[in-house]
């Protein structure tokens, strides 16, 4: 086979060699590479063709042990990236539901108000047409109230007023603040 008889059957094989790979499963820039790799070596070993007409066969054949040889290099395993990935359900949000959900509409209104959206004191009184002293009062006695409803469903019943707590109060609201924010 002459160069130019090569450079005819390049013209026309290469873009078929390209498509053979790909329906191999390469990708199209590997096919493109493996394909000219393939033709490449083709030319250099031009003497161990003994049928012109096979020489896309020929040539195919070569691409194919190329990509072959490339897989058996490749380290088989890859490393997976650490993704951070949050946790799926929200721990806090469930329980400041359920002390809501035991409270009644107006230490509701207060306690949403206040620790959930965020708003001031001054704000919420301004919001339902209060005062801020009946605002903080109802906040007080809403905090109280949860702090009473969470230890009844506990132990199964009410601790009496006067009985020595686990905490302080002042510690039993830090506790209540940090479950409802």
């Amino acid at each position: 086979m002459t160069r130019e008889e090569y450079g005819s059957a390049y013209q026309r094989g290469f873009p078929l060699t390209v498509r053979f790979l790909i329906s191999r499963g390469l990708a199209y820039d590997s096919a493109l590479d493996t394909a000219q790799a393939a033709w490449t070596k083709g030319w250099e070993h031009l003497t161990q063709l003994r049928d012109p007409s096979l020489v896309l066969t020929w040539t195919n054949s070569i691409a194919l042990n190329i990509h072959r040889s490339y897989l058996r290099r490749e380290p088989q395993t890859q490393k997976l990236p650490d993704l951070v990935a949050p946790p799926r359900m929200n721990l806090a949000a469930i329980d400041a539901g359920r002390i809501l959900d035991n409270c009644r509409p107006n230490d509701r209104v207060v306690l949403e108000g206040h620790y959930i959206e965020g708003y001031k004191v001054q704000e919420i009184a301004e919001r339902h047409g209060w005062t801020e002293t009946a605002v903080r009062i109802r906040l007080l006695r809403a905090r109280r109230s949860v702090v009473r409803r969470l230890k009844k469903g506990k132990t199964g019943k009410l601790r009496t007023i006067g009985a020595p707590s686990a905490y302080p109060d002042s510690i039993e609201m830090e506790l209540l603040d940090k479950q409802v924010a």
